[in-house]
């Protein structure tokens, strides 16, 4: 009622770019799981390759080692910020460009990985960044555009004047 009252905000528009990123990281996760055995490695640069593998926990495998409950933990908390994410969407000012794009990115990257949660019981991960022997944990397109989307509101609260 107050979107049709107020024609001055909503930013949903901007859920394409999250459904954008829930369908390049599944196919890409599909993809993976087609061409790759479980940790196999295939470099692609000096400090980038591909590999599969399955996180049962969190950013960085955090929890991966507990009875299962962290996957419906997880899955909550990602489907709480996931209606979080809309809510503020709708709310947003319409030049608000920066903070629509990053919302959009979070909840596309939530909702990706929310779905590998529910239907296969872990999230794939198969981009792995490393300098000689030292490995970054694997993540996935959802992960990348997670932290791009923090990224964004990061760099936007330092373009925008400080309010009092």
């Amino acid at each position: 009622m107050e979107q049709a009252l107020n024609p001055e905000k909503g930013m949903l528009h901007w859920l394409w770019l999250s459904v954008l990123v829930i369908i390049l990281d599944q196919a890409s996760k599909a993809f993976v799981q087609s061409q790759l055995e479980m940790h196999e490695f295939v470099p692609v640069l000096p400090v980038f390759g591909f590999t599969l593998a399955y996180n049962t926990g969190a950013a960085f495998s955090f929890l991966s080692e507990a009875s299962g409950w962290q996957r419906w933990f997880f899955s909550l908390i990602a489907c709480g910020v996931s209606a979080l994410l809309i809510f503020w969407l709708k709310q947003l000012p319409k030049n608000d460009r920066w903070q629509a794009a990053a919302f959009a990115l979070l909840l596309g990257g939530a909702l990706g990985n929310l779905y590998d949660r529910l239907v296969l019981g872990h999230v794939v991960d198969f981009i792995l960044v490393h300098w000689e022997n030292h490995m970054f944990p694997a993540f996935n397109i959802a992960d990348s555009a997670i932290t791009i989307g923090a990224f964004i509101l990061i760099i936007d609260l330092f373009r925008k004047p400080s309010r009092q």
